[in-house]
């Protein structure tokens, strides 16, 4: 299972309207409800991002490489820093589903309600988990035999976990959690983000939601 670990922020709703008033010489000490609210409000619908670029947030998250992969695709306004193998050997872990999806009729969707048994014969370890098996051990093999960590870890799986932390803007990660909690987005990356969602809206409550697609 990924996690997700709030670890820092800056700022909160107070910072995006002072953002935006600074233009008059203007600024507020405390948050004026209904009143910042509304201007918020306008600031999203009319894509006025700057200001929510004065508030930010910090996390740790552990995944799958191949979610990694996915939500590294985002950039703007976001900072990544990832753990790395050329410098660690911690015991590798593996992703390892709940439930196998079946085969998109559509190729533009991930996959589609059905579940498929990789495993109807009941084996004690499965296909996929043999080849996991391997990997970690042709990995280690590998460096036990003195070969350099930066060419042993090739071996290893997308579905093996990482970890990293990742910073960036209000506005970089409403753009992430946009997309990405879509209910059309893999459900391994929907689970990220959706963990995400739930971190940020309590802390900037009234620019997530003006952010948010839904």
């Amino acid at each position: 299972m990924s996690t997700v670990t709030l670890v820092d922020q800056m700022g909160s709703d107070l910072s995006v309207v002072n953002a935006a008033r600074v233009s008059f010489g203007k600024s507020n000490k405390v948050y004026d409800d209904p009143k910042d609210t509304k201007l918020i409000n306008y600031l999203a619908k009319h894509n006025h991002w700057s200001p929510f670029g004065h508030a930010s947030l910090q996390f740790h998250i552990k995944a799958p490489v191949f979610v990694a992969r996915q939500l590294v695709k985002h950039q703007v306004g976001l900072v990544w820093n990832e753990i790395s193998r050329r410098y660690v050997d911690d015991e590798v872990e593996f992703h390892e589903p709940e439930v196998w999806r079946g085969s998109p009729e559509n190729a533009k969707q991930g996959s589609s309600d059905e579940v498929i048994d990789i495993n109807p014969r009941g084996s004690m370890v499965d296909d996929y988990q043999q080849v996991c098996k391997k990997a970690k051990w042709t990995y280690e093999h590998l460096l036990g035999q003195g070969v350099a960590p930066e060419q042993a870890r090739m071996v290893l799986p997308q579905s093996m976990m990482t970890e990293w932390y990742w910073s960036g803007t209000l506005m970089a990660f409403a753009r992430v959690c946009n997309l990405r909690c879509k209910a059309d987005a893999q459900e391994e990356t929907r689970e990220v983000a959706n963990q995400i969602d739930a971190l940020a809206q309590p802390l900037f409550p009234h620019s997530w939601a003006a952010l948010s697609n839904g």
